[in-house]
């Protein structure tokens, strides 16, 4: 190949804003990485993050080559070894783990790492496999399922607003939602909004950078979202304010919903919340007189006990109001509702009912478990009670397979380890979840070393154990193909060879959309309001504060500015720009334990610690600290990051987790 090529792609990472990309290539090399400038939603831009994405590509600690363990479990000690002996050596273990425990003892453990419908989570990838040995099934629970859930309960779907419509918004409530560092490219079309008028609030116990740059922030006490919706909601009904008409043509439950409402008065929610009660009126009155308004309520806000309900009660708001009736009215949480592939993982291959293992519950669900297989993910640096992930990856009877790109905490527990492509080395195809555009990928170079895809590594595995079924061999294009012949009006039109030679093609859904004007997509036709007594759930921190716990710190730790989740962990300049992990404290709750500005502590509980410096700041209240997400533990001072003291604990919908549902103390480090 000589010469120079544009190359379209799209972004993989767990991020709404799916952006399509640029690959400049010359003589076979990919040499220049650009967000799109013809696409709507990407604009030209990428993220802080991605624009070091084909640097990423060819790091030093770039994993290449097959390996097999030589140290103990976590020395990270390897050497390499060729595919067929990595693929002999697979083989032999699973059929002997069948043969002795039944498929049910393996676990495919995929994860976020990414998106891709053909070599990501979103379209199930090696299912057809695990199918045909009869595994267990993996809950993909980390991310959005408590939301996504409590979305369902009411709306049918947790599909709604296309946000790109938020520039016809008057009212935008960006309720537990850092816009501009996880999923920036919904700023411009708030800044339409506002151009035209539109008033931008910001709900969230940290004031962001986002909380920053909106016309009003409310500091709101962690879980107690449902809370503040019902409390808004009283002010709407004592002006009067409700859409009666939209309520009893598209909606179910009503006058039980509100007389829970009315159990909410201002004063009671601002006990509750924390926030000032003439603040909840303020906005109350807002929200009661304007239209239309648009709610942007992400994943971080239904990472507690009451999540589900949370997004379950804040959904209802636009059906007291009618904002479903108004473009640029509703609520926005995650458009892969409206994406209606085809995905079949082919059950059918199953001998039998399998159980499904939980994917935020890997401690306490591995004990029968014997072999783990490992990818898109990095459970040691990324999931719940990180110490008994520890523990448990440890055990010599447990075979652990990982399919990697870098040397992450998860490697060096694993047994053999396998070279995995990087985004610009493969095929996939995508659709955000923060718009309403499918997306193609195809590879600007050729992958490095021994590297192979998810699809092509599980095609030669297959081969390997000589299997015959002949859908475990389709190809990339076949898989897209088959995803893309739904048959659903949204896709008509969309083909295979259309989306690679576009790159991206926005799916057949009017400008602008108003998804449920004429009603939802329930058994009924209607909104579904919460049952009497199910709109407001006490996430564990508000309740076991009330019971006096020994640990009377909520904490919150939320995506940082330099990292997506674990991606990115090792990557020097990144690292630099994220300096050393702080905890930030409200200056009550330093003074009253000492602490100073720089010093080193350790924040813990009954489940473990890691350790932080202070960061004095009133950008969070009195009993809520924040420690951001994302490091990898073998590269953080006391080789632990906050997931150690992020219980197992299910939600209250979805079994999502509870990432900001945990009490802590701050202590000193001993020493000098």
């Amino acid at each position: 190949m000589s010469g120079e090529l544009r190359v379209l792609g799209a972004c993989p990472l767990d991020c709404p804003d799916g952006c399509s990309w640029v690959v400049t290539v010359e003589n076979g090399r990919a040499v220049k990485l650009r967000g799109n400038p013809d696409h709507p939603y990407t604009r030209g831009a990428l993220c802080v993050k991605v624009n070091r994405y084909l640097e990423h590509t060819r790091a030093d600690d770039r994993i290449l080559y097959p390996m097999r363990r030589t140290g103990p479990k976590g020395s990270g000690q390897f050497e390499r070894i060729t595919w067929d002996e990595a693929l002999d050596e697979i083989s032999v273990r699973l059929r002997g783990i069948v043969a002795e425990h039944g498929g049910q003892a393996i676990w495919p453990y995929l994860g976020t790492g990414t998106l891709g419908y053909l070599q990501g989570c979103e379209g199930v990838a090696g299912r057809r496999f695990w199918n045909m040995l009869g595994a267990s099934k993996h809950w993909l629970n980390i991310c959005s399922a408590a939301g996504s859930s409590g979305l369902m309960r009411t709306n049918g779907t947790p599909g709604g607003m296309d946000p790109e419509n938020f520039a016809l918004a008057k009212l935008i409530l960006l309720w537990g939602t850092n816009t501009l560092t996880s999923g920036h490219h919904l700023w411009k079309f708030i800044q339409d909004a506002r151009a035209d008028g539109a008033h931008v609030v910001a709900i969230d116990p940290i004031r962001t950078r986002t909380a920053d740059q909106a016309d009003e922030y409310l500091a709101i006490r962690p879980g107690t979202d449902a809370a503040l919706a019902l409390g808004l909601l009283n002010v709407v009904l004592a002006e009067n304010a409700q859409d009666e008409e939209f309520l009893a043509e598209h909606t179910e439950g009503w006058e039980d919903f509100r007389q829970e409402i009315l159990k909410y008065p201002v004063e009671t929610v601002a006990e509750i919340t924390g926030i000032p009660a003439s603040a909840i009126h303020s906005l109350g009155m807002r929200l009661a007189h304007t239209r239309p308004t648009a709610i942007r309520a992400t994943q971080g806000l239904q990472r507690h006990q009451g999540g589900g309900t949370a997004l379950r009660t804040i959904a209802s708001i636009p059906g007291v109001t009618g904002d479903w009736r108004h473009p640029g009215g509703g609520i926005a949480y995650s458009t892969s509702g409206h994406v209606h592939f085809d995905i079949d993982s082919r059950d059918d291959l199953l001998a039998e009912p399998v159980r499904t293992l939980v994917m935020t519950k890997l401690g306490s669900q591995l004990d029968d478990v014997k072999c783990l297989w490992v990818y898109a993910a990095n459970p040691a640096g990324s999931s719940p009670d990180a110490n008994a992930i520890r523990r448990q990856l440890a055990r010599e009877d447990l075979f652990t397979v990982v399919m990697e790109q870098f040397p992450t905490d998860t490697v060096d527990y694993a047994d053999i380890v396998l070279p995995a492509t990087m985004q610009t080395e493969h095929q996939d195809l995508h659709a955000g979840y923060g718009h309403l555009y499918l997306l193609w990928n195809e590879p600007a170079e050729p992958p490095p070393g021994e590297c192979l895809s998810t699809t092509e590594t599980f095609r030669r595995l297959a081969a390997h154990m000589g299997m015959t079924e002949p859908s475990l061999f389709d190809s990339d294009l076949e898989l897209a193909e088959q995803l893309l012949s739904s048959g659903h009006p949204s896709l008509e039109g969309i083909t295979l060879d259309r989306l690679r030679k576009e790159g991206w093609v926005r799916m057949n859904y009017p400008e602008p959309f108003t998804p449920f004007a004429e009603g939802f997509p329930t058994r009924s036709g209607r909104l579904r309001f919460p049952p009497a007594g199910k709109a407001y759930t006490p996430s564990h921190t508000a309740a076991a504060r009330g019971g006096g716990s020994p640990y009377p710190l909520a904490l919150v730790t939320p995506a940082p500015h330099t990292f997506l989740n674990t991606t990115f962990g090792n990557n020097p300049e990144l690292r630099r720009r994220a300096k050393d992990p702080v905890v930030l404290v409200n200056p009550a709750d330093a003074a009253a334990r000492g602490l100073v500005a720089g010093q080193r502590v350790r924040v813990h509980n009954d489940g473990g610690e890691f350790l932080a410096d202070v960061e004095i700041s009133d950008r969070v209240a009195a009993g809520v600290v924040a420690s951001p997400k994302g490091r990898w533990p073998k590269l953080t001072a006391g080789g632990a990051n906050p997931n150690a003291v992020v219980a197992e604990r299910d939600g209250d919908m979805g079994r999502g987790p509870g990432f900001h549902d945990n009490l802590v103390e701050i202590s000193p480090c001993a020493g000098p």
